[in-house]
């Protein structure tokens, strides 16, 4: 069956040249965007009740845009100045460039890793003596605890904020050629809103190990599945993907 809408699980792109809009337009296809789930703010006074003092530490691991928020949002909640000497450690560049709307980045002792937690590790490493905080979501992967526990670092991880399903009812009569899938907590919230969604002519897209197992485990069909060796992107293989389908007769 051709291509012709599609469901992105994510907020609409900000940016005007995202390669969604290029996919948009060269393969003349509808893409909408929902964000599945969204992030809310957990209070300076819960974090206090996670026995959690900034003052304390002297480095702080941010794994993604929310977690740089989040830290900034708590520390001025707490009227806490956060030190010129505080050390930062991104898990990747778009982090690290993200952090510069709070700090001056030449300024700033900031470690970059290159994209994933494992590649940030050796950076850690170097680094044993800092006091370090991990300011995260509910959602914290498993393998990132594990990760610090085996440097025998002093750090400790606090909720900063928390993934929420988001309310999906309006979409219950509405029907997408592909839905596209980032997370977990994506298929998560789809059977959270619909208990009996039945994926029939429905082809899945997803990002990820997890997210596949997180498909299949909900006896789900995966159609489209990145980042592979020709497709590193999800619109690489939704582009992919269309090519073939929607060029047969």
């Amino acid at each position: 069956m051709k291509v012709k809408t599609i469901l992105v699980s994510q907020p609409e792109p900000k940016i005007e040249n995202s390669p969604y809009f290029d996919l948009q337009q060269k393969q003349r296809v509808k893409i909408d965007f929902r964000p599945f789930i969204h992030v809310e703010s957990v209070s300076a006074k819960d974090i206090r009740s996670q026995k959690i003092d900034l003052k304390t530490f002297t480095a702080i691991i941010l794994t993604s845009r929310n977690a740089v928020d989040h830290f900034f949002r708590v520390a001025e909640e707490m009227r806490f100045k956060v030190p010129d000497t505080m050390k930062y450690f991104c898990q990747s560049e778009a982090v690290a460039f993200y952090l510069q709307k709070y700090v001056v980045y030449r300024k700033r002792k900031i470690y970059v890793g290159k994209r994933t937690f494992s590649e940030l590790i050796p950076l850690i490493k170097k680094y044993k003596e800092e006091a370090f905080l991990l300011p995260s979501s509910d959602k914290l992967k498993p393998e990132i605890p594990t990760a610090l526990d085996k440097l025998s670092l002093n750090w400790r991880q606090a909720t900063f904020y928390k993934t929420v399903i988001s309310d999906l009812s309006d979409l219950e009569d509405v029907f997408y050629d592909i839905l596209v899938f980032f997370s977990p907590s994506g298929i998560e919230s789809l059977f959270h809103n619909f208990p009996n969604f039945k994926q029939n002519d429905t082809r899945i897209a997803v990002f990820g190990n997890t997210t596949v197992k997180a498909v299949e485990s909900k006896g789900l069909r995966v159609d489209i599945a990145a980042p592979a060796p020709k497709t590193p992107s999800m619109t690489m293989a939704l582009e992919k993907y269309i090519k073939t389908v929607n060029s047969k007769k």
